[in-house]
């Protein structure tokens, strides 16, 4: 059913949400997984792909480190990272490569906080027709 789970993370502690039920769901579905961060300081913002410094090593450390998570519990998994604004560069990715569902952690804000900030899987959820799994994080 999913072939390919594309899971967002933010490099913060609400990860930990959807990486645990990830792991869960692609061990039943056999599904490849996808980590996807995007980096949206100011070097991600200027340089892109190029872009370097400690924000880019440390979350690219971070994938590295949750890839082998997946890894060793028997699930086909890559990271990728991106540079930029998050939703622009995951909607991208979700036009480029078609994922079967699309899974990400949410800050439990507010309604009225969610309209004031926009968040980015509000944000996602809207602008895709992926199915979506959203967990709110403790």
């Amino acid at each position: 059913m999913y072939k390919t789970i594309l899971v967002t993370l933010d490099c913060t502690p609400t990860d930990r949400a959807i990486i645990d039920h990830v792991k869960l769901l692609a061990k039943a579905m056999q599904s490849r997984v996808v980590l996807l961060h995007v980096a949206s300081g100011a070097p991600a913002q200027y340089h892109g792909p190029n872009a370097a410094g400690q924000e880019v090593e440390e979350s690219r450390g971070y994938l590295d480190r949750v890839q082998a998570e997946f890894v060793s519990a028997g699930i086909v998994a890559e990271s990728e990272l991106a540079c930029g604004e998050p939703v622009k560069e995951i909607l991208n990715w979700v036009q480029r490569r078609r994922p079967d569902l699309v899974a990400m952690s949410t800050h439990g804000h507010q309604f009225v906080a969610d309209l004031v900030l926009g968040t980015t899987a509000i944000r996602v959820q809207h602008s895709i027709s992926v199915p979506m799994l959203l967990l709110r994080a403790k």
